[in-house]
């Protein structure tokens, strides 16, 4: 891929890597690194995505330094990684299903907006949000469950919960005699509503914010090439740059991904983590919303938008990179990257 900008009559090009599609991948070695590298990334940033689950469960606004600490102070350490284990066994699948349905999408759309005679940018926008769609939806086939079983390990405190769960086999057994199979999809249909359009957004958003970046840069080392009177060279950067700018795009795009569908995270939250009961099919959507309003008002479906913000903006950022560099590991000709 190279991005040209003009300034002043001349022509300054950076010539970046080319974008690694479904055909050129080790489809062995991609699943089997991502699984490894993405179980990391879920693990680092697992503390983050508990504290922000607390906060979205809380019947009272809390930040999230003072709920981090408290869960130290009372529970310990351990207890930041409640539930981990359940998050981790999901990876693997919903990573495998995320990733190749990204790039087989990915590489069908690509193709065909090309062929259909879209502008370059137009057809990456295009591709990327169609593959981000339907990664989306693959995957919360196996997050759902997922997450409701480790969603009810997070809020589970020695005093808050009236259901002790041992593990996350005994959450799922639990929920099983209680709601049967609905009541591990619970949330799932809120769960698309929020992840299959933000991740459209997001990856489309990635692709355009990334283009944007390396316009800055093209046009700052044209000025600055200018002023040095070193005229037109033709800049290929290194891989930390391209780390760099790929990261900043990602984070920009993730921090905004965060504050549209926070509400609806919050609600999807607090819909996954109430256990079976007299209810047993469990309030409506309408009905948590309107709970959640009379505790705190609207603002109170932002609980946790801090760590939620930091979390998708960390997550997409080493997702990115990390993403990015699998590619380059799995390529099959390594020799003409």
């Amino acid at each position: 891929m190279s991005l040209g900008a003009a300034e002043e009559g001349s022509e300054k090009e950076i010539h970046i890597p080319a974008e690694i599609n479904w055909e050129m991948l080790d489809k062995s070695k991609f699943f089997f690194l991502g699984a490894a590298m993405f179980s990391g990334v879920s693990a680092g940033l697992y503390p983050v995505v508990l504290i922000k689950t607390r906060q979205q469960v809380a019947q009272s606004e809390l930040s999230a330094m003072r709920t981090g600490y408290s869960i130290l102070r009372n529970e310990g350490f351990r207890a930041l990684y409640r539930g981990v284990g359940t998050s981790l066994m999901g990876t693997v699948p919903a990573r495998a299903l995320y990733m190749g349905a990204l790039e087989v999408t990915k590489s069908y759309v690509g193709t065909a907006t090309v062929r259909l005679g879209f502008p370059d940018a137009t057809a990456a926008a295009i591709a990327n949000a169609a593959a981000g769609l339907s990664a989306a939806v693959a995957a919360q086939l196996v997050w759902t469950p997922v997450d409701v079983v480790s969603q009810r390990l997070m809020c589970q405190s020695g005093k808050a919960s009236m259901c002790r769960y041992t593990n996350g086999v005994d959450v799922f057994r639990q929920i099983m005699r209680t709601d049967g199979v609905r009541g591990l999809y619970r949330g799932f249909g809120l769960s698309i509503l929020i992840y299959a359009p933000s991740n459209a957004v997001w990856w489309a958003s990635y692709s355009a914010a990334q283009r944007t970046v390396w316009d800055g840069v093209c046009s700052y080392l044209s000025k600055k090439n200018n002023e040095n009177g070193n005229g037109d060279v033709a800049y290929k950067p290194d891989s930390k740059t391209v780390m760099a700018v790929q990261g900043i795009s990602a984070a920009m795009a993730g921090g905004a991904s965060a504050l549209i569908t926070m509400p609806l995270d919050t609600i999807k939250t607090r819909l996954q983590v109430l256990e079976g009961g007299e209810e047993k099919h469990g309030p409506t959507v309408r009905q948590t919303f309107r709970k959640l309003v009379k505790e705190g008002g609207l603002m109170a479906c932002y609980r946790g938008l801090g760590p939620r913000w930091a979390s998708m903006s960390m997550s997409a950022t080493t997702m990115i990179t990390t993403y990015e560099c699998l590619k380059r590991l799995s390529a099959k000709n390594q020799e003409a990257l």
